[in-house]
């Protein structure tokens, strides 16, 4: 299985994309993880990185491609959330390792601000939480090393707003592009996460009408 969800931030990629991962025992390529283990090493590429996100801005095609094909490194079977974003992106990866499908995670922009203004982050591990629907047991605590939870910069609202425009604008003719590869599959991710994961599984397993 070679697998890429798409979508705007917030719209549950990162979270479904690990259970899908765990039960099909699918490698878990996280753009996000890949983004933010670079900025942690400080280095002048992690300086720049950190300076993109933070302005709500998308990291660069060439550095971003290359930060995913060297986790892909030939796998024959991969989930990655969050990538491609933008037509060279995808031109890029098809050349190198064309996927089977691509998951359209489609929700309103009141439901990603919503998620958003409720997601916390270990700075530690990485761990991401939902203080609604995936809270830690001790609130403001990391359930796995025990580090305060903080709120991401680019989850804050105004970035969150800037990240939506710079989405729409770069991401959304990736649709006509796989759409033409016969490759696409919508998914409306509004519902709870069990219920969206379900449609998930129906899509990958070919159950279903190319829309759920």
């Amino acid at each position: 299985m070679r697998i890429s969800f798409l979508g705007p931030p917030g719209s549950g990629k990162g979270t479904q994309a690990e259970r899908l991962s765990k039960e099909f025992g699918i490698p878990h390529i996280a753009t996000g993880d890949i983004l933010r283990d670079t900025i942690r090493k400080d280095t002048s590429l992690g300086k720049k990185v950190k300076a993109y996100l933070g302005m709500g801005r998308l990291v660069p095609d060439d550095i971003i491609t290359e930060l995913i094909l060297e986790k892909i490194d030939k796998a024959e079977d991969f989930l990655i959330d969050g990538f491609p974003r933008t037509l060279a992106q995808a031109e890029r990866l098809e050349k190198t390792a064309p996927i089977g499908i691509l998951l359209f995670f489609q929700v309103s922009e009141a439901t990603i601000v919503s998620r958003l203004a409720q997601r916390r982050i270990c700075p530690s591990c990485g761990r991401v939480y939902n203080l609604t629907s995936d809270p830690p047991i001790i609130a403001g605590v990391c359930d796995r090393c025990g580090r305060s939870l903080i709120v991401r910069e680019d989850d804050r609202e105004t970035t969150v707003k800037r990240r939506l425009e710079v989405y729409r604008g770069e991401t959304l003719p990736l649709i006509e592009y796989y759409e033409r590869k016969g490759t696409l599959r919508y998914l409306d991710a509004e519902g709870d996460p069990d219920t969206v994961y379900e449609k998930i599984k129906r899509i990958v397993c070919g159950d279903d009408n190319s829309e759920v």
